[in-house]
């Protein structure tokens, strides 16, 4: 079996490497796109989580004046503001919904978040 080795010229790139440094930039940029928009979603549901351990001892206005600063400081839609707090005499639940778009070239989706967070006592 012989082999043979395929050298470009001095100075030029094979279109296989071209197209192979294409695909990994597209796909770095559409990764670092959808992934900003899950990343702000999950520091957020943490927030939402947070508050809901301690919503026991915290009032509602100060939980909703918390989230909806963090809300703010994520850059979210201003849907995500609109907190909802639901209290029993044994547990605190506090969800917010909100749509979030996620925009690439040639394609705009939008995707449905529930930041829920819930604590018994």
């Amino acid at each position: 079996m012989v082999t043979r080795t395929v050298v470009a010229p001095r100075g030029r790139v094979t279109v296989g490497c071209l197209a192979l440094l294409v695909l990994i930039a597209v796909l770095g940029y559409t990764g670092f796109t959808v992934g900003r928009v899950y990343l702000r979603y999950y520091q957020f549901q943490d927030a939402v989580t947070q508050q809901a351990k301690f919503a026991a001892t915290t009032p509602d206005d100060t939980i909703i004046t918390r989230l909806r600063a963090q809300a703010d400081s994520l850059d979210l839609p201003t849907d995500a503001q609109r907190i909802h707090i639901h209290r029993t005499s044994r547990s605190v639940v506090i969800w917010s919904e909100y749509a979030d778009s996620i925009l690439l070239p040639g394609v705009a989706r939008e995707v449905d978040f529930q930041a829920r967070g819930e604590t018994s006592f």
